[in-house]
């Protein structure tokens, strides 16, 4: 039998029908708990889609429907979806409605290359591949390379054969040893031809220099290219990068053919709209509501965190058990919550002794958040020390002080003027620190989820870096 299925229309008919009869919600807690699914899952049969074959049965059995195998749907899945390639936009994606418009208007538009930027886990990939769909329609042939894919070479010219004989080029061994003919062919590839390419995780590819704090290529290949691909008259392809660094050999004189969007969180209503797409009531009366609210605002509308966590509330022990999540971990939530509160109305804006967990109170944050947020941080530390120490100190802050406030910590680190202004040049160009103006003056801060990683580094700075 088939390892996924799901139920023609006539056949959620029959099993909305046994629903009803045992009294069950459509997406209650107890029907999850019965079937031992996720919500995510039930609401994808409830949507018609396919799930697990086991999940399956165990749904109609849930309602008492022993036929099972009469409400399957035989009918070929649809092969136009053109989203099936990719690996993070999906079902759940969410928001950025106006964003995507404007990003597309520049990629049809004179833009050749597009970076998209933020911290780990706030949604570039899927914002690209969204803006793929949404350029599906101009005949471009979709290409993605993802950096974080360890089992590929990521030297420029391992990557320009791959590409080009994946796009029918044949590629000779006098070409493999000539990268400035391969670097020509591919630009002449791309100049002559639609392609829309995703580039992810770009950061894995440059360094960080001490001494400038700015971020270079490790293969300078990969900076002549992106020149050399800028520099041509025309180009009918298009790149898109996702980055949590900012590249600094992008050359500045042809602004105009390239350009840069930083990306936060969602917004408030997005977060709720997140959380209803995995399965979670959030309708006005719903006493979720306040408890997601909360979510949603200590992590800042981060995407990755909220979705894990949504994930898990949706799943075993909870079944989409709001409250029964909120008594189990919402000390964490209501931990960051007071020490803002306390930024705010008592002025006690500095705190060593904050215990932030946003990144790591559950097993699957560990796994999905920390883990990530964790890479970086042990690149920034190999890369620039000493704007991983400013990162470290200034997590004291619970919220955005004076630039010099941030600065005065590297005192202690014996640096000058210079080496400060660098560090934290290197943290901009990270997205690591985010700026303010209040009462006409830059004020800093650091992300909720960046603060909770950088206070538990902050606790070994000192015996691991004097």
């Amino acid at each position: 039998m088939a390892a996924s299925l799901r139920a023609s229309v006539s056949g959620l008919e029959i099993v909305d029908r046994a629903r009803r009869k045992k009294g069950l919600n459509k997406q209650a807690s107890r029907l999850c708990g019965d079937a031992q699914t996720s919500l995510s899952t039930l609401k994808r049969f409830w949507e018609g889609k396919a799930i697990g074959q086991e999940v399956f049965v165990n749904i109609c059995k849930a309602v008492e429907l022993d036929n099972w195998e009469d409400i399957v749907d035989d009918s070929p899945l649809s092969q136009t979806d053109s989203r099936a390639e990719f690996f993070a936009c999906d079902d759940a994606w969410v928001g950025r409605k106006d964003l995507i418009s404007q990003l597309a208007q520049k990629v049809q538009g004179s833009c050749r290359l597009l970076i998209l930027l933020g911290i780990a886990g706030i949604g570039k990939t899927a914002l690209a591949e969204r803006l793929a769909v949404e350029l599906q329609d101009d005949g471009r042939k979709f290409h993605q390379e993802n950096f974080e894919n360890q089992q590929q070479a990521s030297d420029f010219a391992s990557v320009a054969i791959r590409w080009l004989e994946k796009w029918g080029e044949r590629i000779t061994p006098d070409d493999r040893k000539d990268t400035q003919r391969l670097l020509n062919r591919l630009v002449k590839r791309l100049r002559e031809n639609r392609y829309l390419v995703v580039i992810d995780s770009l950061e894995l590819i440059l360094k960080g220099n001490e001494e400038t704090g700015w971020n270079g290529f490790q293969d300078e290949l990969w900076a002549k290219f992106f020149e050399t691909f800028l520099a041509v008259e025309s180009s009918q392809s298009r790149i898109i990068v996702t980055s949590q660094d900012l590249p600094e050999q992008i050359p500045a004189r042809y602004k105009i053919f390239w350009d840069y969007q930083e990306l936060r969180g969602l917004t408030a209503s997005e977060q709720l709209e997140l959380f209803e797409k995995t399965g979670l009531e959030v309708d006005r009366d719903s006493p979720n509501k306040p408890y997601l609210e909360r979510i949603g605002a200590a992590y800042e509308g981060h995407p990755l965190a909220l979705r894990v966590i949504a994930g898990e509330i949706g799943s075993k022990p909870f079944y989409g058990n709001v409250a029964g999540y909120w008594n189990k971990y919402g000390q964490e939530i209501e931990e960051v919550e007071k020490a803002i509160e306390e930024a705010k109305t008592k002025g006690i804006t500095a705190s060593a002794d904050d215990d932030w967990r946003l990144d790591r109170y559950t097993r699957e944050l560990r796994k999905n958040v920390r883990f990530r947020l964790e890479k970086t941080f042990e690149r920034l530390k190999k890369d620039i020390v000493n704007a991983y120490r400013l990162l470290c100190e200034a997590s004291v802050y619970r919220c955005a002080v004076p630039e010099e406030f941030w600065l005065s910590h590297l005192e202690d680190w014996d640096c000058d003027d210079q080496k400060q202004e660098l560090a934290l040049d290197a943290l901009r160009d990270r997205f690591l620190v985010e700026e303010e103006l209040i009462d006409d003056e830059i004020h800093l801060r650091q992300h909720n989820l960046i603060r909770s990683v950088a206070l538990e580094h902050l606790k070994q700075l000192g015996e691991n870096d004097e």
